[in-house]
C-alpha cells in the first residue's frame, strides 16, 4: 500500500479547500476561517486556529500539512540593510533583503532557488536553478519581512521589489499568484503600484503581463542596447533580440500606460563608449521610461569593473537632454553581500540537506 501523503493546505484555492472540507465532513464555511488563519494571520500550526473546534483541528492535522519558511539568519549592514537567510521546507536556502530608508521600507524578494538565466555579472546566475519557489514561499517572504519591519522600525513595508534570486517571469504563475495574495484586501492588502516586477527581458511573458492585466510596476535589466554587448553581458538574450524586447515593451505600455524603468549598470571597457550611450537613447525612443544607473557590486569577476563616475554622469546628462529621468542609484548592503547581483548564499552551502 502506498504511504499516505498529506496535502499542503496552502497549495489549494479557497474553492478547492471548501470542496475538500465538504468531502471530509466539515462545514464548508470553516474553510474560509482556515484560509484567513493561513493567509491573513500567517499561522503555521492548526492548533493555533482557536475558532476551529478541537475535533476539526484533529481532522485537519491528519489530512493536511502547512509548509512554511524560516529566517535562519539575519545580517545587518553598516547602512542598515538587512539580509535574511531563508530556509525553505525542503531545506533549500534563499535570501531576501529588507532595505530601510527615511521614507521607505522595501522588501527585495526571491522567486527561484538559484536562477534560470546566465548573466555573467551576477552571482546568483552562477548558481544552478534548483527549483521555482511556490506561491506561499514568495508570500511568506513578504509576510515575515513586514513583521520584521514592524519589529525593527515600528512601521510596515512600503514597497516590494522582485529583484532577489531568480528571474520572476520564469516562475510566472507562482509569482502572479503570490502578488494576488499580497494585494488582496483580506490578506496583506498591498497596493500593486508599490510592487515592482524586475525582469531581464522575456518578451512573450512581458506581453502576458499586459494581457493578464497585472497592475505592478515593471523594471527591465537592460545594461546595453547594443546586440553584441548585451549578448556578452547576458548570453541568454541571444534568444530574445532587442527589437523583439522593445516591441513587447511597447505592447505592455500601450495596455498599461505605465512608465518602464530600465536598470542599467555601466562597466569599464564594456558599455562605456559614446555609441553605448547613443544606443540606449535610441532604445528609449517611443517609450515612456526612466533609467536607474546602478553601481556595480563586485562578485570577484575581473571582467566586470565599475566604470568611471564621469561616464555615468555623461549617461545621465544625455538622458536628461531627452527629458528621460535618470538617477544614479547607490548600492545598499554591499558589505554583507546583500546588494544587487550579490545574492549567492555565501552564508551557507547551497544544498538540499535532505539529500
Amino acid at each position: 500500500m502506498d504511504d499516505f501523503v498529506k496535502i499542503d493546505i496552502r497549495s489549494l484555492t479557497l474553492t478547492e479547500l471548501r470542496e475538500l472540507f465538504q468531502k471530509k465532513g466539515l462545514l464548508p464555511y470553516r474553510a474560509d476561517q482556515v484560509y484567513n488563519w493561513l493567509w491573513n494571520k500567517g499561522v503555521h500550526k492548526f492548533d493555533m486556529m482557536t475558532n476551529i473546534s478541537k475535533e476539526s483541528r484533529v481532522l485537519l492535522k491528519s489530512n493536511f500539512e502547512i509548509n512554511n519558511i524560516k529566517f535562519d539568519l539575519s545580517q545587518k549592514s553598516l547602512d542598515g540593510t538587512i539580509k535574511n537567510t531563508v530556509r525553505l521546507n525542503d531545506n533549500y536556502i534563499i535570501e531576501s533583503v529588507l532595505i530601510p530608508t527615511k521614507k521607505r521600507r522595501t522588501a527585495c524578494i526571491s522567486s527561484q532557488v538559484g536562477c534560470s538565466l546566465d548573466c555573467n555579472f551576477c552571482a546568483t546566475s552562477q548558481m544552478k536553478r534548483m527549483r521555482n519557489l511556490n506561491l506561499d514561499e514568495i508570500y511568506d517572504q513578504v509576510f515575515l519581512m513586514n513583521k520584521q519591519s514592524l519589529n525593527l522600525f515600528n512601521k510596515p513595508l512600503t514597497n516590494i521589489v522582485f529583484m532577489g534570486m531568480g528571474e520572476p517571469l520564469m516562475n510566472y504563475n507562482n509569482v502572479i499568484g503570490a502578488i494576488d495574495k499580497i494585494t488582496h484586501p483580506s490578506f496583506l492588502g498591498f497596493s500593486s503600484n508599490r510592487i515592482t516586477l524586475s525582469t531581464s527581458g522575456i518578451p512573450k511573458l512581458i506581453e502576458k503581463l499586459a494581457d493578464d492585466n497585472v497592475k505592478t510596476e515593471l523594471a527591465v535589466s537592460l545594461h546595453s542596447a547594443r546586440k553584441r554587448i548585451r549578448e556578452y553581458i547576458m548570453p541568454f538574450t541571444k534568444k530574445f533580440p532587442l527589437k523583439t524586447l522593445k516591441n513587447s515593451l511597447i505592447y505592455w505600455q500601450d495596455k498599461t500606460n505605465k512608465i518602464i524603468t530600465f536598470e542599467y549598470i555601466v562597466w569599464d571597457k564594456i558599455n562605456d563608449l559614446k555609441e553605448d550611450i547613443e544606443a540606449l537613447l535610441g532604445f528609449c525612443k517611443g517609450l515612456k521610461t526612466k533609467v536607474n544607473l546602478i553601481e556595480y557590486n563586485s562578485i570577484e569577476n575581473n571582467e566586470f569593473r565599475q566604470s568611471d563616475e564621469k561616464v555615468i554622469e555623461l549617461y545621465k546628462e544625455e538622458l536628461n537632454k531627452l527629458n528621460i529621468i535618470a538617477t544614479i542609484r547607490k548600492s545598499r548592503g554591499r558589505d554583507i553581500d546583500a546588494a544587487c547581483g550579490q545574492l549567492a548564499n555565501k552564508s551557507e552551502t547551497f544544498l538540499n540537506l535532505n539529500n
